[in-house]
């Protein structure tokens, strides 16, 4: 069994303790930092799909997450020959006209835990706040929103307007909640969806490396 293997195990079994000491020896047997990330990704691709199919509940989650941003911290130092120590800032909130943020803070966790720096914006989040947010960060690889009511929909899409139209580039916007879909998400001009938090997170080191 590879080191990057074990040290993927240990991420789904959400084994915290055991994920840094397996990261080093990854490293050590000379495996690229970006494929040890990469793995434990794929590893929370693995926890996002049980958590779908309601074979893993949210503390199996939590320590998944926790598992793999002990990893994280391991890894980042071999990254800051880039022009960041992370992947990019992530700028996440709940759209205008809504309040839930259970969702959204297990998905703003995901994400981090996958070597983003967060923004979280919080609830009922305006468009017009969403682009500041763009505007005052440095770095905004991911801008992620989040809803959970139908009703809220139509502020999604106008996010999701106002940042394309901002005139800022640089960065992919991923959205996601109960009633969106990808077919939805394309529609009005995301760059991407995400059906549950794990797969957020894959999907935004994928946007970002885009």
């Amino acid at each position: 069994m590879s080191k990057i293997n074990e040290v993927k195990a240990m991420v789904e079994a959400g084994k915290a303790k055991l994920v840094p000491g397996l990261v080093q020896e990854a490293l050590a047997e000379g495996n690229a930092a970006k494929d040890i990330l990469q793995g434990m990704v794929d590893s929370m691709r693995v926890v996002g799909d049980l958590f779908s199919a309601g074979e893993l509940f949210v503390p199996e989650m939590l320590m998944a997450a926790k598992a793999m941003s002990k990893g994280v911290e391991v890894l980042k130092p071999l990254f800051a020959d880039q022009s960041t120590s992370s992947l990019g800032t992530c700028i996440i909130g709940t759209v205008e006209g809504d309040l839930h943020d259970i969702g959204k803070n297990l998905v703003s966790m995901m994400i981090g835990s996958a070597g983003f720096d967060m923004v979280d914006l919080g609830v009922d989040v305006t468009p017009a706040k969403f682009v500041e947010a763009v505007k005052d960060n440095e770095n905004v690889k991911i801008v992620a929103c989040s809803g959970l009511l139908t009703t809220t929909m139509t502020k999604m899409q106008e996010t999701v307007q106002a940042l394309k139209a901002s005139g800022v580039t640089g960065y992919k916007v991923i959205v996601g909640g109960a009633p969106v879909s990808a077919e939805y998400a394309a529609s009005i001009g995301a760059d991407g969806f995400a059906p549950d938090a794990g797969s957020a997170a894959v999907k935004a080191v994928e946007l970002a490396k885009n």
